[in-house]
């Protein structure tokens, strides 16, 4: 049996075990969900015995455990490592959500669920990729797995289990699928990532809350502070204010930022998706620029005082926020960490006290062209799509990547299926079945591909 005819005949197979997966609510930000992790990972270990690994185990790590599976048809092969999460991001607001979190529906052709597309539904696409071309007896290469649980929260524990595991995970190149297409009638390869830098804030006032009418007007308001030192950190033309934040950043030539606007961008379909009225960010560059080699500064979540129904006439005693920013290659997210503390507690009036904490974070990651295995993932995209994929960068981060090739001496190559419309981090999030289906029969070229570079 050909591949393809494999993947059609256990189609509605592979769609109900990746519901399976689904269904289990691997949430890492909340320490509630922790025997749901194991679970997840255990879950996914027997699978992958399932699809035709020789080994396949649920290791420890500091923090939540590490699927490592391995097939080793000949030393003499090339090894490829795929790299995956099984971690999912929290669910709310729960009021938005059209259909229940984690009991996935097929509906208008595309899986709705969390985890549906990141990381769930395009990891599973990898095992299933695999076991067609075990199955088949067509698998050309070495394959070995590598899944972990804590990628939404960046990777605590991974950096440390990659250098006390580095002869276990060898390989010649990582395999990932965690990221997006263009188009679905755009075929692309993220040829590069934005890194992170995350940092959460606290503002202090008073040592309790106060009456906001015996005190309002006499002291300083921690809610009215942190809401004007937030909106401090950009200026009017969309620019990070804090001193230092772009010195390492190389700027475009003109021809370049002419090849990187060649990718197919209708505007006006980016605000209808997104359903807002006009585009906004950094003055004197496109969208595509700013997502993908800008970078930007934004508030994730802010918060303080009373937010319940009804009134409660208070000054809060504090108040926070938590603030992402990405970056773009030659920026350090530890460097820029420090230059966001000391500006924020330099820009704070004294009348108030204030607390800075880094978060996580990582560096930008770019994966040249010219790579064997790049060019073998666009033969597999061509052979799919029918049509050469286009290269773009990326706006997203997955800051463990850059520290693949630093730990390891590893590149990776990014072969993701996801769209624009599948609403990853957010409620309604989903992912098309006919994305799903392609994305395992791209792989599947892509081993045959890299097995003859």
């Amino acid at each position: 049996m050909d591949t393809k005819t494999y993947i059609a005949a256990n189609r509605d197979r592979f769609l109900q075990e990746l519901f399976e997966v689904l269904r289990i609510p691997s949430i890492s930000a909340r320490s509630e969900h922790k025997p749901d992790m194991v679970r997840c990972a255990e879950w996914l270990r027997d699978k992958l015995l399932a699809a035709g690994a020789d080994r396949a185990e649920v290791m420890p790590s500091e923090g939540n455990p590490v699927v490592f599976a391995e097939k080793i048809i000949d030393p003499a092969r090339p090894t490829v490592l795929v790299y995956g999460h099984y971690d999912v991001m929290p669910v709310e607001p729960l009021d938005e959500w059209r259909t229940e979190p984690f009991e996935p529906v097929i509906d208008r052709g595309r899986i709705w669920c969390r985890g549906a597309n990141d990381d769930k539904g395009q990891l599973y696409m990898q095992a299933k990729a695999f076991e067609t071309l075990t199955a088949t007896g067509k698998l050309p290469c070495n394959v070995k797995f590598m899944l972990e649980g804590e990628e939404e929260i960046g990777s605590p524990s991974l950096y440390r289990w990659c250098e006390e595991h580095r002869e276990l995970v060898a390989a010649d190149v990582i395999l990932v699928s965690d990221t997006s297409l263009l188009a679905w009638d755009v075929p692309s390869i993220t040829c590069g990532l934005r890194g992170l830098c995350y940092m959460e804030v606290e503002v202090t006032g008073p040592d309790k809350d106060l009456h906001s009418g015996l005190y309002g007007g006499a002291v300083a308001n921690p809610a009215n502070v942190l809401a004007k030192l937030v909106a401090s950190l950009t200026d009017e033309r969309g620019r990070v204010t804090i001193p230092g934040f772009y010195d390492d950043v190389r700027e475009l030539t003109p021809q370049e930022r002419a090849d990187f606007n060649k990718a197919p961008f209708d505007a006006e379909k980016y605000k209808q998706a997104l359903d807002i009225a006009e585009v906004a960010g950094e003055e004197g560059y496109t969208t595509m620029e700013r997502t993908g080699v800008r970078p930007s500064l934004d508030v994730n979540g802010i918060w303080g005082g009373y937010t319940q129904e009804g009134t409660k006439t208070i000054i809060p005693s504090r108040a926070s926020a938590k603030i992402s920013m990405r970056l773009v290659p030659n920026q350090d997210w530890e460097k820029i960490a420090e230059l966001f503390e000391r500006h924020f507690r330099a820009i704070a009036p004294p009348t108030v006290r204030v607390n800075v904490r880094k978060l996580h974070g990582g560096a930008p990651y770019v994966s040249p062209t010219d790579l064997p295995a790049y060019q073998a993932a666009a033969r597999a995209f061509e052979t799919t799509f029918g049509k050469k994929p286009l290269p773009f960068f990326s706006g997203g981060s997955i800051p463990i990547i850059s520290a693949f090739e630093r730990i390891l001496g590893i590149k990776a190559i990014l072969m993701g299926f996801g769209l624009d419309r599948d609403a990853i981090h957010s409620p309604n999030e989903s992912f098309s079945v006919d994305c799903f289906l392609r994305g395992i029969e791209t792989i599947v070229e892509f081993y045959k591909n890299y097995a003859h570079e």
